[in-house]
Formats: structure tokens, sequence, C-alpha cells
């Protein structure tokens, strides 16, 4: 008889350590989030630990309004997600596409296993920079996105964080959820934007596709997603190797806008 595999949550990992919070101050902040909400809470370190090795697989309404306080983020985009539709895309016959939806795909980030071709002790964990470019057709030129990013990887699954104050764009945090094939990084994308900046708090997401070079130290491809007006935006992505420590005091020191 078949069973679900526990598939570890690495972005809230990644995020937690984008925080420089042990599990102990993560639940800590978690207790202290509930009781300014009004919404006390007995968040622990053994509580952490059973949502990162994803043997609890999502938190109750309690626990997930202190975590969107604490991280800043929708708990959705902290690794607690249910299977999504797959998408099947046609031409749409005016030179576009159009999508369709059908139940039961499951995100290829929650395969787990070891990536052909990479042993166990190769691992992008670390500080990376991450630089993208983009199209404003509001502004009517090319704009670049940069943020330090650490990386945690387990098996096959590779998550980004970016890290806090991190970004060329102040306060817009980025989480990226991806899987490795050799030297090919498939995967997703989610950032969210300053409340009071030019894009108002807006939540943009999409796909990514990274070739990673021999060397391991830089990966670069193609991002694609929705715009505002529901058209389909794309353009280059790039991560490069910065620093292999993800340790406090690195990550101290990458908590700053890239140059």
């Amino acid at each position: 008889m078949m069973t679900n595999a526990v598939v570890p949550n690495d972005v809230l990992r990644a995020v937690r350590i984008g925080l420089r919070l042990s599990q102990d101050d993560f639940a800590k902040a978690l207790r202290r989030a509930g009781a300014e909400l009004g919404e006390p809470n007995e968040a622990s370190k053994r509580l952490v630990q059973r949502w990162e090795s994803g043997t609890s697989k999502a938190p109750r309404g309690v626990y997930a309004r202190a975590l969107e306080r604490v991280t800043g983020r929708p708990v959705e985009a902290l690794g607690f997600t249910l299977p999504v539709p797959m998408a099947r895309v046609h031409g749409d016959g005016k030179g576009g596409h159009d999508m369709e939806t059908g139940a039961g795909a499951i995100p290829s980030a929650a395969v787990g296993g070891q990536p052909a071709g990479q042993t166990a002790e190769e691992t992008f964990s670390g500080v990376w920079l991450s630089r993208y470019e983009f199209f404003s057709s509001s502004r009517d030129d090319s704009f670049e996105g940069k943020h330090y990013v650490v990386i945690v990887q387990h098996g096959n699954r590779v998550t980004a964080q970016s890290l806090p104050g991190a970004s060329s764009n102040p306060d817009s945090p980025l989480t990226l959820d991806l899987t490795v094939d050799r030297n090919v990084v498939t995967g997703t994308w989610v950032e969210q934007t300053a409340a009071d900046g030019y894009y108002n708090g807006a939540r943009y997401h999409g796909a990514i596709q990274l070739l990673v070079e021999p060397t391991g130290r830089r990966m670069a491809g193609k991002w694609v997603g929705f715009g505002k007006d529901f058209d389909v935006n794309t353009g280059p992505w790039e991560l490069r190797l910065v620093d292999r420590s993800i340790s406090k005091a690195t990550l101290e020191g990458y908590s700053q806008p890239p140059e």
C-alpha cells in the first residue's frame, strides 16, 4: 500500500534562515506575534521542527496569522501549499495563448530525491545575488530587480529566500521554489512589492527555468509571469554565488541592498 511521502518544508526553513532566526527564536517571535494580535499561541521549537520536516503540513489559523505577521508573507507562500491544477496552454488563434486547467497535478518542487548527475556532497546552499530584468509598460522602460538571497537545498529541491533589506527595490521580499535535474533548474517565483512603492503592494508570481554553468557558481535563464493586464511577460534572470556560508554573521553582512 502506498503512503504519502513526507516532504520537508524548505521554503519555511529558507524564510526563517533569511530572517536570521534560530528555530527557538522563530517560535518566540510567533508567540510575541500572537500576543500582539490578541491570539495567544503556544509555538515551540518542536512545532517549528515539525513544520520544517514536513511531518506537520499546515498550521492552524492562529499560527498561520502569526506566521504572516512575523515573515511578512502570506501563509500560502511559506511552503504550506496544496497541489495546484495542471495548466494546459493552447493557441488562441490570434498569435497568443490561452490556458485551461485540469485537476490532479502536483508541483514539481514537491518531488523528492537526489537529482541525477549530482552527488550528495554537491549543493547550491549559500548566499547568491539574484538579478532579473523586466519591462514596465506604464513607464515605457526596462528595469532591473536585484536581491541577495539565501539558498537552502534538500535533495533536488532548492529554495531561495531574499534577506531582509537586501533588495534594490525597498521591502520587496522574493521567494524561489525550484527543482534541480542535472544542470537544469526549474520552478516558481513570488515577489511581494512594497505597500508604499510604485506597484502598491501587488504580489507577482510566475515560472522560471535556469541553466547551471559547469562551475556551479552561476545560473542563467528566463522568467515568465502574468502582467496586470493578464498578458504574459518574460525576461532574463540570473543567480550568481557570492558566499557558500549561511552563518548568521554572513547573512547579516548581506542584509543590505545590492550595489
